[in-house]
C-alpha cells in the first residue's frame, strides 16, 4: 500500500475486523443509528459470522470473505446491502487481510455509507460529524458483574425499565455501581444511539449548578454567552443526575417542572424549550430520611421514584467477591504492564472477612494496589491493602498463640474460622455453605451476624 492509497482511507467512516472464521471481533461506526435499522443492538454486532446480518449473503458476495479466501485486497467495492429486516443501503469499502507470518489470521474493512431519499426517511437522526461516534457511555449491564440472587434482581428491574422512558431513582451507598445501573439502562433503551449526560451535582457550586442544567441566553449588558445547559444537551436521550439531593430547593422545584412539562427555561431567557428527554437520578443517602429531614422535596422525591433502584453493598453480596476479583485480575492483565496468574487462597480469605465499606469500588481498588505491589505473578496478603489485610484469619493467630484462652472462645473461634473456609471454598454462596455445615441457611446467617462475616 502506497501513501496516496493510505491517504485515501481518511474517506472512509467505519471500520470492521474479522478473525480468520469471519467472525466480527470489532468495529466502530461513525453512527449507531445504522445498527438500529439493522435491527441489533451493539453488543449483537460482535461474534457472529458477518454474512448474517444481510438477506441472501453469501461468503462469495462477502468482500472480508473474498479477502479472507484470496489473501488480496480489494478496493472501492461497491456493493447494495439489505439487512435480515429490510433495511437497504448502498456500501463502499476497501478490505485488507491480516497477516501472521504467511497465514492470514482476520481482514479489516473500512467502509462509507450512502442512502437514498427513501432510507434516509428512516433514520431518526445522524451524527453532525463523523469524529462523533459514542453516545458517552462506557457501560452496559454485562459490566454489573455477579452471581448472587440479590444482584440478579437488581438486573431484572434495569431490563424491565429500560423499555420505558419512567424516570428512576438509584439508592446506593458510594462504590456500589449507581453510574453503571444508569449507563446500563440508557444502553438497553431505544434511546442508545442517542446522548447520554452525567452531572455529580455535589461536585458543582449551587451558584452554577442553575447555569450548567438550564443554560444561559445572551445578555449584551451583562456579556453572558449562550450557553446550552446540559438538560438541552441531553435532548433525545438521557440525563443522570446524581446526588440530586445536592440541588438546592430552588432548582429542586425547577427540575420538578422539567418533569412534568417536558420543557425547560435557559437563564435570563423567556421562551420554553420542548425536551424529550429520560431522567434518572441518583442519591447515596437514604432517600426516606432526605425527604423527612426536608433535604429532598417530597413531591420531586415521588415524581424521581416512580421505579426505584436500590443498590446492595458488597457485604450483603459477598457470594460475589470471587468472581469480581477475577473479572478485575483480568481487567489488569488487560491494562498494566504486568501479568497475575494467580491469586493465594490467604487473600481470597481475607476478603471474604472484610467488610468493605467503599463496596466493590474498594474491591477494585485493592485489586489495583496488588498489581502495583506483587512482585510475582501472585497476589499475596502482602500486596494488598494493610487496612484489608490485617483481617486475616484470627483462627491461625489463636491457634498459633500461647495466650490462656477459654473453651468456649476457643470453640466460637474454631467455628467461625470452618464457616470462613466454607464460604472461601463456596465463593460465598450461602446455601451451598450451610448444607457443606450440615446447618440451615437461617442459623448460617446468625452465626455470620455473630461473628461479623456479613
Amino acid at each position: 500500500m502506497n501513501i496516496n492509497e493510505i491517504y485515501h482511507l481518511s474517506d472512509y467512516d467505519n471500520v470492521l475486523i474479522v478473525d480468520e472464521n469471519g467472525i466480527t471481533i470489532f468495529y466502530d461506526l461513525a453512527d449507531l443509528n445504522i445498527l438500529k435499522q439493522l435491527g441489533l443492538r451493539p453488543e449483537e454486532f460482535l461474534r457472529k459470522n458477518v454474512t448474517s446480518f444481510y438477506q441472501n449473503f453469501t461468503n462469495e458476495d462477502s468482500t472480508l470473505m473474498t479477502v479472507l479466501s484470496t489473501g488480496e485486497a480489494l478496493w472501492n467495492i461497491e456493493q447494495r446491502l439489505t439487512s435480515t429486516n429490510g433495511f437497504s443501503y448502498l456500501s463502499k469499502s476497501a478490505t485488507f487481510p491480516i497477516k501472521k507470518g504467511d497465514s492470514i489470521i482476520g481482514a479489516i474493512e473500512f467502509s462509507k455509507h450512502f442512502y437514498e431519499k427513501q432510507d434516509m426517511e428512516k433514520l431518526e437522526r445522524f451524527a453532525d460529524h463523523k469524529i462523533y461516534r459514542k453516545n458517552n457511555t462506557i457501560y452496559t449491564i454485562d459490566n454489573l458483574i455477579s452471581e448472587s440472587t440479590v444482584m440478579q434482581e437488581v438486573k431484572n428491574k434495569i431490563s424491565k425499565v429500560s423499555n420505558t422512558d419512567s424516570t428512576v431513582l438509584i439508592y446506593g451507598e458510594t462504590g456500589t455501581g449507581k453510574e453503571i445501573v444508569a449507563q446500563s439502562i440508557h444502553n438497553l433503551s431505544t434511546r442508545y444511539t442517542q446522548p447520554y449526560i452525567s452531572i455529580n451535582c455535589a461536585e458543582i457550586h449551587e451558584d452554577l449548578l442553575e447555569k450548567i442544567l438550564f443554560g444561559t441566553e445572551k445578555d449584551s449588558s451583562t456579556l453572558t454567552p449562550v450557553i446550552t445547559g446540559l438538560l438541552e444537551q441531553a435532548n433525545g436521550g438521557t440525563i443522570f443526575l446524581d446526588e440530586v439531593n445536592a440541588l438546592d430547593i430552588k432548582l429542586q422545584a425547577r427540575l420538578l417542572k422539567v418533569i412534568e412539562d417536558k420543557t425547560i427555561r435557559r437563564v435570563g431567557s423567556n421562551q420554553d424549550i420542548h425536551l424529550n428527554i429520560r431522567l434518572i437520578a441518583a442519591t447515596n443517602e437514604d432517600p426516606d430520611k432526605l425527604v423527612s429531614e426536608k433535604g429532598l422535596r417530597e413531591d420531586l422525591y415521588y415524581r424521581l421514584s416512580v421505579f426505584r433502584i436500590d443498590l446492595p453493598l458488597l457485604a450483603e453480596r459477598k457470594e460475589d467477591i470471587r468472581v469480581l476479583t477475577n473479572y478485575y485480575i483480568q481487567f489488569y492483565n488487560r491494562h498494566m504492564q504486568m501479568k497475575i496468574d494467580h491469586i493465594e487462597d490467604d487473600v481470597l480469605l481475607v476478603f471474604q472477612q472484610y467488610n468493605w465499606p467503599g463496596n466493590v469500588r474498594e474491591l477494585k481498588n485493592a485489586i489495583e494496589t496488588a498489581y502495583n505491589n506483587a512482585s510475582t505473578k501472585n497476589i499475596t496478603l502482602n500486596d494488598i491493602p494493610s487496612k484489608i489485610s490485617k483481617f486475616k484469619n484470627k483462627l491461625v493467630n489463636i491457634l498459633k498463640s500461647d495466650k490462656l484462652i477459654n473453651l468456649k472462645d476457643k470453640v466460637e473461634e474454631y467455628e467461625r474460622g470452618l464457616i470462613v473456609l466454607e464460604l472461601q471454598h463456596t465463593g460465598g454462596k450461602l446455601a451451598e455453605t450451610a448444607r457443606r455445615l450440615g446447618i440451615s441457611k437461617q442459623l448460617l446467617k446468625y452465626k455470620m451476624e455473630k461473628y461479623e462475616l456479613r
